[in-house]
């Protein structure tokens, strides 16, 4: 079986609803596999949540976001596994192993500029939020292959992020230049989900290459954005001298400072 086949039977069997005592066992397993902190979140009893899937969105009690209007925050938690500067076209998924950004987003824009790659691991709070007051211009879902996007991953197989399947933001920020904010699906992830358009469907059979376009689609920082459901990865680009990156940590939790446009 393929790895889209396994991340659909591991979909259903997240968002199966146990009986009582079982859910309450492989929810504490979860937590204590991955040392999830539970006082994060509004519901701090793994047994409360009726899945698993449930327990993979859970929401956090507080998230803080830099009030400064240029400021980038982080969408969500994650490992920082590479950031730096676009070369003619080209981004690293990891250190020695890139990509050709036009292969990754079929309309891209950008040939020179800065590039983030953010990986959420199965412990990570799975929603994702808005980083920095924009407007959607386009949402476009390409079908694709669901192979695990982790540093072992990254590490062995050439071009990743361009096979799995994807959703590309094209966005504007307030200065009116363009960025991409494109959420990677992986192995297990069950879907990506948007909250702007429920229309934008992934890991289903549909292997057609599909595009919304909007109009005055505007969302503030902060708001919630979507969710993964399970752990996988955001990339960010900008164009060139649109960005400078801020973040010193390897490890950054949603809100938190990434950078500033300018």
């Amino acid at each position: 079986m393929n790895t889209n086949g396994v991340s659909q039977i591991f979909g259903k069997f997240a968002k199966t609803k146990f009986p009582k005592f079982l859910q309450c066992f492989i929810n504490k397993s979860y937590v204590k596999i991955f040392k999830i902190d539970m006082s994060l979140f509004k519901e701090e009893d793994p047994c409360k949540y009726p899945t698993l899937n449930a327990l993979f969105i859970r929401e956090k009690k507080e998230i803080e976001f830099h009030e400064d209007e240029d400021v980038l925050c982080s969408p969500c938690d994650g490992l920082i596994t590479e950031y730096g500067e676009i070369e003619n076209k080209k981004a690293y998924q990891i250190k020695g192993k890139s990509y050709s950004i036009d292969e990754l987003i079929p309309e891209n824009k950008l040939t020179n500029g800065f590039f983030v790659n953010i990986y959420l691991s199965p412990k990570d709070y799975h929603r994702y939020h808005v980083p920095i007051d924009m407007q959607i211009l386009k949402a476009t879902h390409i079908p694709g292959a669901l192979y695990p996007v982790n540093l072992a991953s990254l590490k062995k197989r050439d071009n990743l992020f361009c096979k799995n399947e994807r959703v590309i933001l094209r966005c504007k920020d307030k200065k009116d230049r363009i960025f991409y904010f494109v959420a990677v699906g992986a192995l297990n992830v069950g879907s990506m989900v948007f909250n702007f358009d429920s229309k934008i469907k992934t890991n289903t059979n549909n292997a057609k290459i599909t595009t919304f376009e909007y109009e005055n689609l505007h969302l503030k920082k902060g708001e919630e954005l979507g969710r993964f459901e399970m752990g996988s990865t955001i990339l960010l680009f900008f164009g060139e001298e649109h960005f400078k990156y801020l973040n010193q940590k390897d490890e950054v939790e949603t809100g938190e400072i990434l950078g500033e446009i300018y």
